[in-house]
C-alpha cells in the first residue's frame, strides 16, 4: 500500500473531486454543454417564419412546434435536386460507418496480439514503427491514397501496383478509413491485451490450443471493453468526417456520406434554418445511440488498466 508522498497526493486529488463544489461544477458543465444541443432540437421543429424571426428559446413562450422540417429534409426531393432528401446519403453514412468501424477493430486486434504475445526478430521495431505512424498527418496522405486508388503506383514506366479503380466507390472510403485508424487502434488495443496476465496465455498454449484458438477464446473476451471503446471512437470518427467523404467519394451521390450532403444544404439553403437544425439534428441520433447502447463497455474500456492489485 502506497503511503508515501504520492499516494497522499493522489488521495488529496481524489478529495477534491469528490467535493461538493466539484459536482456543483460538472453539473455545470453538463448543462452548459448540452443547452446548443437542446435548442438544436427545438428549433429543428420550429416553422421557417418562427425561426427566421426569434430564437428557439421562445418557443416556450410562443410554442409553434412541426414535423414537417423532418419530413422535407428527409423525402422532398424538390428541396434538395436529389431524390429521396437526404434519406439515401443517411444510407450511404451507415454503409460506410459499420464496415469501416469493424474493419480496423479486427485487423488491430489480431496485430495486437502478435505484436504482444507472439516475439519474432523485429516486432519491437515494427510496433514502434506503427506507433510513430500516428504523427503522419491525415491531409499529406489524401493525394498520394487518391492517386493509388485511380491509378495505381509506378516508378517510371513500372507499374508496382495496378490501377484499383475504386475512387469513388465504398471500397475507397473503407479503405482510407482503415489505413487512418490501424496506426492508433493497434497502439491502444497493444497495450490493453499486453496487460492481461502472461499465465493465461501460456496455459492455453500448453493445452495445446493455437495462437488463432488462444485469440478467440482468451483475448477477445478479455478485450472486449477496449474494443467497444475503440469502436465508438472510430464510429463517431467515420459517422462525423467531412474530409475523407469528399475526397474518396469522388462527388458520386451513391457513396457520399451525410456529411457532405448536410455542408451543400449549408451552401444552398443557409437562410433555412429549419431545415438545416432538423438536418444536423438526424446527423446526431445514430451516434448518440451507438455511444448510449456501449456506454457500459466505454467507462471500461477507459478505467482499463488504471488500477493494479
Amino acid at each position: 500500500m502506497n503511503t508515501g508522498p504520492t499516494g497522499s497526493a493522489v488521495k488529496a486529488v481524489r478529495r477534491s473531486f469528490a467535493s461538493p463544489l466539484a459536482s456543483v461544477l460538472v453539473i455545470l458543465l453538463t448543462v452548459l454543454w448540452t443547452v446548443p444541443t437542446f435548442g438544436l432540437f427545438i428549433a429543428s421543429f420550429r416553422p421557417s417564419g418562427a425561426s427566421a424571426t426569434s430564437g428557439w428559446w421562445t418557443a416556450f413562450a410562443h410554442p409553434q412546434l412541426t414535423l414537417s422540417n423532418y419530413n422535407t429534409v428527409l423525402f422532398h426531393s424538390a428541396n434538395f435536386g436529389t431524390s429521396g432528401g437526404i434519406m439515401p446519403f443517411l444510407v450511404n453514412s451507415l454503409a460506410i460507418t459499420i464496415p469501416a468501424t469493424l474493419f480496423p477493430l479486427s485487423i488491430a486486434a489480431m496485430a495486437a496480439y502478435v505484436l504482444a504475445w507472439v516475439k519474432f526478430r523485429g516486432s519491437d521495431a515494427l510496433f514502434f514503427f506503427i506507433f510513430a505512424l500516428q504523427v503522419v498527418p491525415l491531409q499529406l496522405a489524401l493525394v498520394p491514397l487518391l492517386q493509388l486508388f485511380s491509378g495505381g503506383a509506378h516508378i517510371g514506366t513500372i507499374a508496382l501496383i495496378p490501377a484499383l479503380n475504386v475512387s469513388g466507390t465504398y471500397v475507397s472510403l473503407w479503405t482510407a478509413h482503415t489505413m487512418f485508424a490501424l496506426p492508433l487502434a493497434i497502439y491502444l488495443l497493444h497495450n490493453f491485451i499486453a496487460q492481461i496476465p502472461r499465465d493465461l496465455i501460456e496455459a492455453g498454449l500448453v493445452d495445446g490450443a493455437s495462437h488463432f484458438r488462444v485469440f478467440r477464446t482468451i483475448i477477445l473476451p478479455l478485450a472486449t471493453p477496449a474494443l467497444a471503446a475503440f469502436a465508438i471512437f472510430q464510429f463517431l470518427w467515420v459517422w462525423n468526417d467531412l474530409l475523407v467523404g469528399l475526397t474518396f467519394a469522388g462527388g458520386s451521390q451513391a457513396v457520399e456520406p451525410l456529411t457532405v450532403r448536410l455542408s451543400q444544404m449549408v451552401g444552398s439553403f443557409g437562410g433555412r434554418w429549419e431545415l438545416l437544425t432538423a438536418g444536423a439534428f438526424i446527423a446526431i441520433i445514430v451516434p448518440l445511440a451507438v455511444f448510449f447502447s456501449l456506454q457500459r463497455y466505454f467507462v471500461r474500456g477507459l478505467l482499463a488498466g488504471s488500477v493494479k492489485g
